[in-house]
Formats: C-alpha cells, structure tokens, sequence
C-alpha cells in the first residue's frame, strides 16, 4: 500500500537521495545536507503548532510503500510564502508609446520585478521516482495536497500558486538566464537555483535590474520561453489547469517558467472533496476508485483505495487494511476524492 505522510527525522537518506534524483531547477530540494535536515526540523514543527494565522510554516509529506517501508515521493504546501524570505518574480506588464505627430503607436512588453505573492500558500516539492510512475500514483500524490488545503484551510493563504520549472537543457542552462547572467548576475544558472534554494537571496536584491525589463531588448531565445514550461513539467501543468489554476502574468526570475494560481475554496478538488463516516467491512468488487486522507494534522494519512459510499448518506466503507493505514477507525470521518 503507497501511503502519504508527514515526513520525520528518520527519513533524512531518503530525502537526500531525492533531492540528487531531481535535477536541476527541482529549487526546493537543494542537495545540501544541513539544509535538508533543517528542513525536515521545521516541518515537524509546523506539523504540531498552534496557529492564529499562517505565518512560515512548511508542510512536507512523503510517499512511502508500506510493504518495503521505502519512501518512493515527495509532495509539499507552503503556508504563506515571502513571509521570512524575499518571495521574488517578474510580473509581465505592457508599455504604451503613441504619437500622433508621426502616426505611430507601440505596445511593448515588460518584465518588472515584485513581491506580489507574499503570503499565497504554495504547492511545492513533488517528486515520484520513476519506477513507481504509473497506475495513476503521481496524480494521487499531487491531488492529495488538495484534501490537505481542504481540510486544514485555517492554515494557509487564501491564494494557492504553484511554480512550474521553465525551459533547461540537459545541463541545467536556462536560454531565459543567459542575458541575466551575461548582464547582471554574473554566476550561472544552476549555482543561482541552488543558492535560491538555500533562501540565500541577498544577492538578488543586490544585483537584480530593478527596472522594468523590455522584452523586445532580450535576446530571441530568451523571448520565446517567457511563459513556457519544461517538457517533464506539462503533465503537472496539465492537472492544475484542470483544478482551475491559471497564470496571471507572473513567470520566475530565472528560468521564466510560468506560476499559476487559485483561490483556496475555488480549487475543483478542494470544493468537490467530502467528508464521510467509517464503517470498516467489505468493500463490493464494484467499489469506486477515491484518494482519502484522515482528518487528523500530525498523523496525517492519505491514499487511493477502493471505497464504497452508501447511497444517500453520509457513510462510507473501508476494509481493514485501508483503514489501518488511515489510522482511522469505526465511526471516525475520513476525507475522500474521487480518483
């Protein structure tokens, strides 16, 4: 059984060796040792804080195959972005030029570097290995942070973004950040990601343009993937502009890779989630495909598991092994999507 949790200290080796798997441009899972297990500290703690309202919290969960114990994905939420840390992109804007004395009007595309995010909750972090990309895994992974928000709505901003990887070569070199290198940074591509990564951010507010950008000035091959996403990226893509994410002019500062976004409560999987009763027993052949979680927060659980919901109530059945791995029991509430 593949089962999301809260990732714990004990699963540091793993995380480790994802964040080598990842690649380039994977910025939230830098491979860098402290980071990682800081990392993982402050997700425990924002498992169990109290909160007034979202402030910094992190939430981490991990993919783990019961029957092997192996931690085989990552999925993560952030609460609030920005709020520590500088939260930076480039908003795409249009400039104006008209004169009626020659009879000529220009509208020019800009790029001006802003904040506009800060304190939007975040999708971040999702990773699958590949050997368990398939059976619809990825999709249970990725849709199950909306059971999350769903249920835990009090701890998140009311706007959600997600940041899809922008165009890269096998090497890691992005054709948007060669001009950024060449004019103002001065280091490359995959050196600027990982220290992004890092939170050490100081060096943009130092050396980034603080103008707005001309688009029509960058080079040809930077212009034309302002806005495009990597070819492993477009699955994702695809599946929030399904939840009724869109992107509202906003692409990173370095790759220029699109972000999308929604408001919390408009999410379709957020809005079409249900909260249903336990009763444990047999689940008939015809059982319908769901993600469910639990409603708890520091034992989090959620899978995808055959259920079955009693017409015209508010009853669902589980069998033993789903809801052993739930933690939930007879009479508890479990939160379910359809797959």
């Amino acid at each position: 059984m593949l089962v999301i949790r809260p990732i714990r200290s004990t699963d540091f080796d793993a995380l480790y060796q994802i964040a080598e798997e990842s690649g380039h441009g994977f910025t939230s899972l830098p491979v860098n040792a402290d980071l990682l297990r800081s990392k993982i500290a402050r997700v425990e703690a924002s498992f169990t804080k109290q909160i007034d309202k979202p402030f910094d919290e992190g939430y981490l969960m991990v993919l783990e195959d019961t029957e092997t114990g192996e931690v085989v994905g990552t999925c993560g939420l952030e609460a609030a972005v920005g709020m520590e840390d500088a939260f930076y992109h480039y908003r795409l804007g249009t400039e104006v030029y008209h004169s009626e004395q020659i009879g000529v009007r220009n509208e020019v595309e800009t790029l001006t570097l802003c904040h506009d995010y800060t304190g939007a909750a975040e999708l971040c972090t999702l990773f699958l290995r590949s050997s368990y990309r398939k059976n619809n895994n990825g999709r249970m992974l990725s849709r199950s942070r909306f059971l999350f928000l769903a249920q835990h709505a009090e701890r998140f901003g009311e706007t959600v973004i997600a940041e899809m990887r922008g165009e890269s070569d096998a090497e890691g070199n992005s054709p948007f950040y060669g001009w950024l290198q060449e004019h103002f940074l001065g280091i490359d591509f995959v050196q600027a990601d990982y220290l992004s990564g890092l939170s050490q951010k100081a060096f943009m507010a130092e050396m980034m343009p603080k103008n707005a950008v001309y688009v029509c000035l960058l080079p040809k091959e930077a212009q034309k993937v302002i806005g495009e996403v990597h070819t492993n990226t477009r699955p994702a893509l695809n599946l929030l502009q399904a939840e009724g994410f869109r992107c509202r002019g906003y692409v990173d500062i370095f790759d220029a890779g699109p972000t999308v976004e929604c408001q919390l409560h408009d999410i379709r999987s957020v809005r079409e989630s249900r909260l249903l009763t336990v009763s444990i027993g047999e689940t008939p052949s015809d059982a319908t495909s769901y993600i469910a979680s639990n409603t708890q927060l520091a034992n989090y659980r959620a899978a995808a598991a055959n259920l079955a919901v009693v017409e015209d109530s508010d009853n669902v059945i589980l069998d033993a092994e789903t809801a052993a791995g739930l933690l939930v029991s007879e009479g508890d509430q479990i939160r379910v999507l359809p797959m």
